[in-house]
């Protein structure tokens, strides 16, 4: 089973959606699984992960009728105050729905800081009763949090979305790179080659600007840890999906067809329980 792990689905809201820019002008609308299947159809993908783009648990209860309702969304990754008194109560409700996965934290918009606070560190290790994955999504200056926090909670599995979002568009990569290769040591911890080409030019971008970065990740997490993710419909401001896919594709296909079908299926199943 092929599987797209990351993708996104929203009703338009100009005052809730504000992180959708000026420049971002094509995403500016609805998109909902009728506008994914016939892309995943011609791209060969069985099924998806639909992962939180609004930090409310009114996103998961969305997100999981959706799922209910499409048979190709395999998973859903939504919201739940990890720092709520209630956590615990939460977790337990939404343990019923087969198709919750996972949560996630939109942690690119918070403080530097913000993974390592006690309140937070708790939240996520109670995630970890109820088999629950945590999604982290992070700029290159927090990945120093995320080293002290997966390591502070071995029994959680995650999974870290677009690479850590390097600084593709200005060819940095040393500080990204050190701290990319010391969290891949954990072996709680996934990646997901997913998003590069917002991280890129977007009007300009060719495809061997992401294969440094790929060296990295496929070097340090190898064939088992890795998992596809097409960040669509987000990616649409810098590519197509076709684009997009055919940047992995290309450097995926001299491993092997084990490794492929690792990445574009098995992995995100496993990880997910799909």
């Amino acid at each position: 089973m092929t599987i797209d792990a990351h993708q996104h689905f929203w009703f338009y809201d100009p005052e809730r959606d504000t992180w959708i820019t000026d420049e971002m002008q094509r995403i500016r609308r609805d998109f909902l699984p009728a506008d994914l299947e016939p892309v995943l159809n011609a791209n060969g993908i069985d099924g998806c992960v639909a992962v939180q783009a609004d930090q409310s648990e009114a996103e998961t209860v969305f997100l999981l009728q959706l799922a209910e309702a499409y048979e190709f969304i395999k998973g859903v990754v939504g919201w739940v105050d990890l720092r709520s008194e209630k956590l615990y109560d939460r977790l337990e409700y939404f343990s019923q729905y087969e198709e919750l996965k996972g949560f996630r934290h939109v942690v690119q918009a918070e403080p530097e800081d913000f993974m390592m606070q006690p309140e937070f560190i708790r939240g996520v290790r109670q995630l970890a009763a109820f088999d629950f994955t945590y999604d982290l999504l992070i700029y290159p200056n927090q990945l120093k949090a995320a080293l002290h926090l997966v390591r502070t909670v071995p029994e959680v599995s995650f999974i870290i979305d677009h690479i850590a979002k390097p600084y593709i568009k200005d060819q940095k990569i040393t500080t990204w790179s050190n701290y990319m290769t010391e969290i891949a040591k954990q072996p709680n911890v996934y990646c997901k080659v997913s998003g590069m080409v917002t991280e890129a030019d977007w009007q300009r971008w060719k495809p061997d600007d992401f294969r440094p970065y790929l060296d990295v990740v496929f070097e340090h997490f190898g064939p088992d840890r890795l998992v596809f993710g097409s960040d669509w419909p987000v990616c649409l401001v810098a590519a197509e999906y076709e684009a997009m896919k055919s940047i992995v594709e290309e450097y995926v296909k001299p491993w092997g067809d084990a490794a492929w079908a690792k990445f574009f299926g098995e992995n995100a199943v496993r990880f997910y329980n799909l």
